[in-house]
């Protein structure tokens, strides 16, 4: 009998060790294969979210143009800005302080929350959109996709206010933003103020 009990608490404490080990990236795979668990961590990631309502907006759907909207995008990629933000590898004296309050199931739960919703596409200027359309597919395609729903590792751009992408694109150009990336400097260095409009109004009608 004590036998029986020493294993069942071995099991106990194994199981517990592991759950320990297991990182939010993994947790996040693990429920994405789950329907049950998604649902579940959709429905906490909610409750969780309720102070990035402010700035992003309800649903994740920004309603500020100079801020991004959250909604749509991928998970994992969530994640992992999430965790930047924390560790300080992203600068954001407000994002910093908020994220740093989050336990890391609170993180997971947050990013399929946002990753969950549709993002409507806004207004733009249909003359724009051929030649953004054109620049997109010759420079932004590769890595963003054809449908600008991005990955794992970049930002869905599809459905975004075109104030907030004229604003990111032209700071990659120029260099003048807190984040580099020698990938988004090449791309887009050829690029005339005009051309960053019609990419922008391109992208913010894309469903």
């Amino acid at each position: 009998m004590m036998r029986a009990l020493m294993l069942a608490l071995g099991i106990v404490l194994m199981s517990g060790h592991v759950m320990a080990q297991t990182g939010p990236f993994e947790r996040l795979k693990a429920i994405q294969g789950d329907p049950a668990a998604l649902k579940a961590a959709v429905e906490a990631g909610k409750k969780a979210a309720f102070f990035c309502v402010n700035c992003h907006g309800d649903d994740g759907i920004s309603k500020i143009p100079e801020v991004p909207t959250l909604s749509g995008q991928n998970s994992a990629y969530l994640l992992e800005q999430i965790r930047k933000f924390g560790s300080g590898e992203r600068k954001d004296q407000f994002m910093q302080g908020l994220i740093k309050v989050l336990k890391d199931e609170e993180r997971v739960q947050i990013a399929s929350y946002y990753a969950s919703i549709a993002v409507p596409p806004s207004p733009a200027d249909a003359a724009l959109v051929p030649r953004g359309k054109e620049l997109f597919t010759k420079l932004c395609v590769r890595c963003h996709g054809d449908q600008a729903y991005g990955n794992e590792l970049f930002p869905r751009l599809a459905g975004q206010h075109v104030t907030y992408l004229k604003k990111s694109i032209a700071r990659y150009r120029d260099g003048t933003g807190i984040r580099n990336n020698q990938l988004m400097s090449i791309a887009t260095s050829s690029l005339k103020n005009e051309d960053i409009t019609a990419i922008a109004n391109y992208l913010t009608q894309l469903p």
